[in-house]
């Protein structure tokens, strides 16, 4: 048995900017940080008693005989890409739910190809297991997503990632003082709008609307290094929260189907109690809400969105790990 944690995201800046239409032309960067919400999965290769040969368990239980006959794209295409030559049971528990904007998707990714790795007794460094990651997704799947939430998965950690024009990946980790780094962390709130949502069908307008997007994706790209100065500076960190708000203004402009009514109320309403500034994560139309809320604010946003899951957070920094490796003698029949 091998049980995989593999970290969820959060995007503070240039969101966009790591799709490889825009990035493999112009050069993309983002900041951002992995959480300490995680996805979880058990991976063991499955005893050849039932009728069966793979099982995969997630909000639907699969069972099949063969690779081809699994929904679930993910597991498929892993699957397909180790090519086992025995049978696999792939359960999944995560603690944030699908399609909400916090990179589940590709942490899902990342894990299992870490566990069925595990599984073969091969280790994985982080770049590279970042790097198979994205191939599942966007060359095999076909997803349209970027390349920053394999990376913080792979990765952990709060980082400036650079996607260069050659394809290259390059992750560096923020410098900030401790007691800052504490404060930013204290003063970020994140809710759950209830709102699940097929974010690829969202970034695919998106991404079809990049070379109209340039100007804007550019500005939202310069926004990384302001931010990150603003953290390394002694300003005051109020202003990180202006700038999420300003980077949502962008992000709004980039297609009609990243906010809707209920987004909009949401975040006029953490405004109106307190809250400096925010943005939806992920490719927008629901999932999780972001602010930047002062301490003093906080229990008057709190009372505001009372309608919705305040979920706490803190910064992680391990990325994707095997957390149990027991794989002896599994399945094995004599």
């Amino acid at each position: 048995m091998i049980i995989t944690r593999t970290p969820h995201r959060i995007s503070f800046f240039g969101g966009g900017t790591d799709y490889p239409d825009y990035y493999l032309k112009h050069g993309g960067k983002v900041l951002g940080t992995a959480i300490d919400r995680y996805c979880y999965l058990n991976v063991r290769k499955l005893p050849p008693f039932f009728s069966h040969k793979h099982r995969v368990v997630y909000s639907q239980q699969e069972n099949v005989r063969e690779i081809d006959e699994i929904m679930h794209p993910a597991v498929r295409e892993v699957l397909r890409y180790m090519n086992p030559g025995y049978g696999v049971s792939v359960h999944h528990d995560g603690d944030i739910p699908a399609r909400s904007g916090m990179g589940s998707s590709s942490a899902f990714t990342a894990g299992l190809l870490k566990g069925m790795l595990a599984l073969e007794g091969k280790r994985i460094s982080a770049k590279d297991l970042a790097h198979k990651a994205i191939y599942i997704e966007q060359e095999v799947i076909k997803e349209n997503v970027g390349s920053q939430d394999q990376t913080f998965a792979a990765y952990g950690g709060f980082n400036m990632i650079e996607f260069k024009e050659n394809g290259q990946i390059s992750v560096h980790p923020m410098l900030l003082e401790e007691k800052r780094k504490e404060t930013l962390e204290n003063n970020l709130m994140l809710f759950f709008t209830g709102i699940s949502r097929f974010s690829s069908n969202i970034a695919e307008e998106q991404v079809k609307n990049t070379h109209k997007n340039i100007d804007v994706l550019d500005k939202m790209k310069d926004m990384v290094d302001t931010a990150a100065d603003l953290l390394c500076s002694e300003e005051p960190l109020e202003q990180f929260g202006e700038l999420l708000h300003e980077t949502w203004l962008y992000k709004k402009s980039l297609s009609d189907k990243i906010s809707n009514p209920e987004i909009n109320k949401i975040y006029e309403t953490a405004i109106k109690a307190g809250a400096v500034g925010g943005k939806v994560l992920g490719a927008g139309g629901g999932g999780f809400v972001l602010f930047y809320v002062p301490l003093a604010k906080q229990n008057d946003v709190k009372k505001a969105l009372h309608n919705y899951l305040h979920v706490p957070f803190n910064f992680e920094y391990e990325g994707s790990k095997v957390i149990v490796y027991h794989p002896i003698h599994e399945g094995r029949i004599d």
